[in-house]
């Protein structure tokens, strides 16, 4: 008579371990520039809260936390060696189920983005196609520090900006809400390198070619505070231009403040990208607020 084997149920990842994939301390940023971008539409909110609500999870916990768990999937090797206790690494996400949910929050996103209409869904398009392109092969554009910075940057800033305008406007946003959130978008290019010096030692062995690694710690430095200060003047004349002189030298005044952070960050830059995070990042995102104001009265 033929026994059968008795078999041992598939590990399930623990809900914890799954919130911890989905890193809700990265969700801010988006969900940030999404709230700019409601602002600087100019449209009253009203009885529409619940398209703000909705517009602000998309950002977030569905478009963010889906472009981490598919970076935590094809950076589980280079986790293994910076970060061995993320859940993949640790195998608190055991086999595939990395790459299963990050499938199933791509789809969720683009379900939820449908609704919202035909701008905010192209842009959500777009910014899962970034998502992707950033970590997986074949163009794993995290692997050249200029091109997988930019990507973030346009998604997690620029994309989300205009879906916040989008919401409210129901229409594709003005010239202007284009105009600085691209410039925001480059910003965050430098705030994305500060962010790779945490990684140094692994993306050099695994050939991950960040701009710490590329141009060694003291010139990524530099260039990611250019990359910070520059769009950030840019906008400064631009407020001028629109007639708007309070809104363009509360932002001089932001940016003076951050310079003078970023000398004391370009004598340690890898030692000191952490409290430069906490510090001039944080003025950076207040002149994003104060500039979408300045848009909305436009």
């Amino acid at each position: 008579m033929a026994h059968t084997l008795p078999t041992t149920p598939p590990s399930l990842p623990s809900p914890r371990a799954v919130l911890e994939l989905l890193k809700p301390i990265t969700w801010f940023p988006p969900m940030w520039a999404f709230g700019c971008g409601v602002v600087s539409s100019g449209q009253p909110v009203g009885s529409r809260w619940p398209l703000v609500v909705t517009g602000i999870a998309l950002a977030g916990p569905l478009v963010c936390a889906m472009s981490q768990a598919v970076n935590d999937w094809y950076d589980r090797h280079v986790d293994a060696i910076n970060e061995p206790h993320r859940p993949i690494p640790s195998g608190r996400i055991p086999g595939s189920w990395g790459l299963f949910i990050a499938i199933a929050w791509t789809l969720l996103s683009l379900a939820v983005a449908g609704a919202l209409g035909p701008v905010v869904f192209a842009a959500t398009v777009l910014g899962s196609m970034l998502a992707w392109a950033y970590s997986a092969p074949p163009l794993r554009l995290k692997r050249n520090g200029w091109w997988g910075n930019a990507a973030v940057g346009i998604s997690y800033e620029g994309l989300a900006w205009v879906t916040g305008a989008a919401v409210l406007s129901a229409s594709v946003p003005s010239w202007q809400v284009f105009a600085v959130a691209a410039l925001y978008s480059a910003g965050a290019h430098g705030i994305m390198t500060l962010n790779d010096f945490k990684s140094i030692d692994g993306d050099r062995q695994m050939g991950v070619g960040s701009l710490p690694v590329r141009l060694g710690p003291e010139r990524a430095g530099l260039v990611a505070c250019l990359f910070m200060a520059l769009p950030q003047v840019v906008v400064v004349g631009l407020l001028l231009s629109w007639g708007a002189p309070i809104t363009a030298g509360i932002v001089t005044i932001l940016l003076a403040v951050q310079i003078g952070l970023m000398v004391k960050l370009l004598a340690d830059p890898r030692g000191r990208a952490p409290w430069y995070n906490g510090t001039g990042v944080s003025l950076f995102v207040l002149g994003m607020m104060v500039t979408a104001v300045a848009l909305r009265s436009l």
